[in-house]
């Protein structure tokens, strides 16, 4: 009589982590039943802002859910980012990630401290774009050529200023590496973001800055920007008259500002899968694309293992570059 209950019981037991198993998919098949918020690490304005809005609209019509962006700005992008390391991996918060992202832990450990975050804290989803950055200037600016102005800047050290999205973010590293190349002496004016920062260049508080192509197009449109060099490999449609850094002599500098989208390293693979099946959707989204080359971004989409190779080769070379320009006070 006993052996029944107990027999029933172990079927029981022994059938209850299939069911588990066989009900994950459907988790992720039913994502999401709320709203799933988009951080961005900057003020609005910037590469990430202009990146995220199209993506988070896209992802709205396909889910039939609200993608508010919120800003999330501070300390060079590390508080937002912490923010969605940290965050629980139920998929309702994911990061508009920049390349920033994967230098900011090493600059802390430059100046002894614990990283807010860790990369490994952070899950590649997906890529949408991967632009060079360009050296812009006022269109009134005295420089017509990248060799003006280096000139310019060793005649006068310390009296040309550029504006960036804060220590070693996705606009300060590139110049660094350019000065640091070119033994250049220029006053770095740090702003919580690229959007303020490109105010200040267009309000003639400074005389240069570093962007991605998506924000400062307008401008170069309008006439009251011009842009004197790339830091690409090669040059790019849409910017086919502008040189690249390596073909005026700086062998080996290279930088691209990327927009990527994350989620916390806890989010179950089933639903990192539901994600990845979104993204590739919005991608595809005619809306975003329009959106994207409005905005002066190429949609340059990876995802999956080709994301996650990309990412951690461009961190590698990231890194380095950080190391080998050392603490900026």
């Amino acid at each position: 009589m006993l052996r029944r209950p107990l027999l029933a019981a172990a079927i029981a037991a022994a059938a209850a982590p299939r069911a588990t198993r066989a009900q994950a998919p459907s988790v992720a098949a039913d994502f999401p039943t709320r709203a799933v918020t988009m951080v961005v690490a900057f003020p609005p304005g910037g590469q990430g802002d202009v990146v995220a809005r199209p993506v988070a609209a896209g992802l709205e019509r396909i889910w039939k859910q609200p993608v508010p962006v919120v800003s999330r700005a501070g300390a060079s992008g590390e508080i937002g980012y912490a923010s969605v390391a940290r965050a629980p991996g139920d998929g309702s918060t994911l990061l508009m990630g920049l390349s920033s992202l994967a230098v900011i832990p090493e600059a802390a450990r430059l100046f002894g401290r614990i990283p807010a975050y860790e990369i490994d804290q952070l899950a590649p989803i997906a890529l949408f774009t991967a632009d060079p950055t360009f050296l812009a200037v006022p269109a009134a600016a005295p420089w017509r050529t990248l060799e003006e102005f280096i000139a310019d800047a060793r005649a006068r050290p310390g009296a040309i200023a550029y504006s960036s999205s804060g220590n070693y973010g996705a606009l300060h590293l590139p110049m660094a590496m350019l000065t640091t190349a070119a033994k250049l002496d220029l006053l770095h004016v740090p702003f919580q973001g690229g959007g303020p920062a490109l105010t200040a260049l267009l309000s003639g508080q400074v005389g240069a800055m570093t962007s991605g192509p998506g924000p400062i197009t307008p401008h170069l449109k309008s006439g009251t920007l011009r842009v004197l060099a790339s830091w690409g490999a090669k040059r790019i449609a849409g910017f086919e008259t502008v040189p690249t850094l390596q073909e005026r002599g700086f062998a080996g500098i290279e930088y691209y500002i990327w927009a990527g989208v994350f989620a916390p390293a806890s989010t179950p693979a089933p639903l990192r899968e539901a994600l990845r099946q979104a993204m590739a959707a919005a991608a595809r989204d005619p809306d975003v694309q329009r959106a994207l080359a409005a905005g002066g971004n190429a949609l340059d989409y990876r995802d999956g293992a080709d994301f996650e190779e990309f990412f951690r080769i461009d961190t590698a070379r990231l890194v380095k570059a950080v190391q080998r320009i050392g603490r900026i006070e």
